[in-house]
């Protein structure tokens, strides 16, 4: 779908937790493009937060996931000139193992130790991270 490039589009991310675990790939062929990442996508019309991350999360990597809860709200210009509002969720697996099902969009998928992720992280993921870490889930521009 385009966007005009003056209208802030909304992105949801979700953190999919596995026996301690999150599940990122590497980025291709958008912006962040070589960075890793976790499931995410644009919101749909009328599309709820959770199905949202539900459908991307199916659509990318094949995975169920379960339990999905709220981490953080970010106004992110990084990308410019895109501007996201983005949604960031986490969730815990629920079924199957990772596929690639969207290879124009991600290289691969893998499971990382949280105190051993590949680098370089997508900017919005260097935000999931802190949030987790700090427990802010509010990040302004």
């Amino acid at each position: 779908m385009e966007y005009p490039q003056n209208v802030p589009k909304v992105g949801v991310g979700v953190l999919i937790f596995k026996e301690g675990k999150i599940l990122l790939g590497k980025r291709r062929g958008s912006h962040g493009e070589g960075e890793y990442a976790p499931p995410g996508g644009h919101l749909e019309y009328m599309e709820s937060f959770e199905d949202c991350a539900r459908r991307e999360t199916k659509e990318e990597c094949g995975l169920e996931i379960k339990n999905i809860r709220f981490q953080f709200a970010a106004n992110v210009f990084e990308y410019t000139p895109r501007h996201y509002v983005h949604i960031g969720l986490v969730a815990d697996w629920k079924a199957d193992e990772p596929e690639l099902l969207a290879p124009e969009e991600v290289e691969g998928w893998d499971w990382y130790d949280l105190d051993k992720l590949p680098e370089p992280l997508f900017e919005i993921q260097k935000l999931a991270m802190e949030a987790l870490r700090t427990g802010k889930n509010y990040f302004d521009a």
